[in-house]
């Protein structure tokens, strides 16, 4: 179903317990808090943003600690306690070979509806078609990455605007970008890497994300306050390839400091001064962690334990809902 009308159509008259992962017209909110028993996930923190659509909700499913206590502390007291996380695993379907070839592919996610981005988007192929097609292989000296794309709540030129200065001070350190964004992240990007610009690369989006987290020595995250959780940070480390965060929620769910990674007071305090002097005991040879070993923090994030927390979520939907899930009027 694509319209209120069509959604409204499947429901049945009463009591149906409504699952959403995303907004709903208001009109469907009034109908399932009215007639039926609204639920539903809310997938970003609740930081600067609105909580007033899931008051009506019988209950909030998320997906970190750190939501649940936005959550709340936005006064959606009916929030299911438990974090649904999520897995690092990656699904057997993409799985490719780790030594499959990458190459680069535009930085940019254009928008067609704007007019300087469908302009730009004409041009950027042909300015790309006289480089050179590159093909990833990892340079001598310590690789940072980002795998992630490059959107606003990443937060990236405002990381690298403090982080950049830093990492010029070691010049074996390069950055590797997998991921695109739109032309204004992009632009900001680049604006903030320029102490670093010839040791940065670009390779656009990439699918086969298996194959890049095992060449890089560590997975760079964006700044903490915006992000969910970061299914990036799951995959990186199940795939052994160790993270730097900053130290805060929720990375301090998903990091287990100096076992799956390490964790940085963010730079916003310090200029960045934590992660220069982190930096330098990497470059100097600290020993690099190998996430895998990392056996209890990381079965937290398995298919398996993902399986178990589904289970008890269902458990707890009987037990507040028992006549409608027994029933088996489940929509979402």
């Amino acid at each position: 179903a694509n319209t209120a009308d069509q959604i409204r159509k499947q429901l049945p008259d009463r009591d149906a317990l409504i699952v959403t992962q995303s907004g709903i017209p208001e009109e469907l909110a009034e109908l399932g808090a009215s007639k039926h028993v609204l639920t539903g996930f809310a997938h970003m923190p609740m930081l600067g943003r609105s909580a007033a659509e899931f008051t009506r909700y019988a209950a909030v499913f998320t997906v970190s600690e750190y939501c649940i206590g936005l959550l709340r502390q936005a006064g959606i007291a009916q929030t299911y306690p438990m974090p649904l996380y999520g897995t690092g695993e990656i699904e057997p379907t993409s799985l490719v070979a780790k030594d499959a070839v990458i190459r680069a592919r535009s930085p940019y996610h254009w928008d067609k509806r704007k007019g300087r981005d469908r302009l730009l988007s004409l041009f950027e192929p042909l300015v790309r078609a006289f480089g050179s097609h590159a093909e990833f292989k990892k340079e001598p000296g310590l690789t940072l990455g980002i795998v992630s794309l490059i959107s606003p709540i990443k937060q990236f030129p405002a990381l690298f605007a403090l982080l950049a200065p830093q990492i010029a001070r070691f010049p074996d350190v390069r950055l590797e970008i997998f991921g695109d964004g739109g032309y204004a992240q992009v632009r900001d990007m680049r604006r903030a890497l320029e102490p670093i610009a010839g040791r940065v690369r670009y390779w656009g989006y990439q699918k086969a994300v298996e194959a890049i987290y095992p060449r890089l020595d560590y997975l760079m995250t964006g700044l903490p306050e915006k992000e969910a959780l970061g299914l990036n940070v799951l995959e990186a480390q199940t795939l052994g390839t160790p993270v730097l965060a900053p130290r805060a929620p929720p990375f301090t769910e998903t990091v287990a400091d100096g076992q799956s990674g390490f964790l940085y007071r963010d730079p916003r305090e310090d200029a960045g001064r934590e992660f220069g002097e982190l930096l330098a005991t990497l470059v100097e040879g600290r020993a690099r962690p190998d996430p895998r070993s990392a056996i209890e923090h990381l079965s937290k994030f398995s298919y398996h334990a993902l399986v178990e927390r589904t289970k008890r979520l269902l458990a707890y939907a009987e037990l507040q809902f028992p006549q409608i899930v027994q029933s088996g009027q489940v929509h979402e």
